[in-house]
């Protein structure tokens, strides 16, 4: 593995890496990745158009099968740019707290589009029009995990108004399938706002291991098929705590 670049934020530890194999697949593969070692997006340098890690190909999927022609896309969280450099002819709108991020996108992963904003995802959300977005996603990661004021009701209550029809909000996140409790949760606030939900994992040999979980929210039934979830699997929570922001620490770290 070589070390491309490294910088410390204001916020964090992060780091551009080269090596020729990922997750056990054989390659050459470039990566950004945060200092508790967690990926934060990837990109196959033999095959650049490829989407290497399977949370945006299941995104991508719930997206265009649930509206193959939407318009209009709110992402909290930049990574290498994955999903918003997917859609140049949509109108994508992208929230990122730290600079680093984005200027190491740029340099080492080719991002282009002008349209990332820098600043609070949550802050950001609500100076979007209501009734103006078919999709949120929210993918911002910290070494704590995901930040507690993009988990609340209050939180959950903002994107509802910011969604049109049958919009949906996308999150990805870290957990275990069973027995957690934050992940059931954040579900359970999720599920506050909005009355259809699901909720996909990916396998994993060790019950106890954390991985990549996919929740999400809409006012409509949420389709999709089975065979295009780049491996993840529906799954059904225990009933979980609602948060609301007073009895969540409100970060400014998204």
């Amino acid at each position: 593995m070589i070390l491309l670049a490294k910088e410390t934020s204001y916020l964090q530890e992060i780091a551009v890496y080269e090596a020729n194999q990922l997750y056990g697949e054989m390659g050459k593969f470039r990566f950004l990745q945060f200092s508790d070692e967690a990926i934060q997006g990837a990109v196959d340098l033999r095959n650049p158009e490829r989407i290497v890690l399977e949370y945006p190909r299941a995104m991508i999927h719930l997206m265009e099968h649930h509206r193959p022609g939407f318009q209009r896309l709110f992402m909290i969280g930049h990574g290498v740019g994955t999903i918003a450099a997917h859609y140049p002819d949509k109108q994508v709108t992208v929230a990122e707290i730290d600079e680093a991020v984005v200027a190491l996108s740029r340099t080492y992963f080719n991002y282009s589009q002008d349209n990332v904003l820098i600043g609070d995802g949550r802050q950001l959300l609500a100076e979007q029009a209501n009734d103006a977005l078919d999709y949120i996603i929210v993918d911002a990661f910290t070494k704590e995990g995901t930040p507690g004021h993009l988990n609340t009701v209050e939180f959950f209550k903002l994107a509802k108004d910011k969604l049109a029809g049958a919009g949906i909000i996308l999150m990805n996140l870290a957990g275990k399938a069973q027995g957690d409790k934050r992940i059931e949760a954040i579900h359970a606030s999720l599920a506050h706002l909005f009355p259809h939900t699901k909720v996909f994992i990916l396998p994993a040999k060790d019950r106890e291991e954390q991985r990549n979980m996919l929740l999400t929210g809409s006012g409509e039934p949420i389709t999709y098929d089975p065979q295009a979830m780049a491996g993840f699997t529906e799954i059904a929570l225990e009933p979980g705590y609602v948060m609301r922001d007073k009895n969540t620490l409100l970060s400014s770290r998204s």
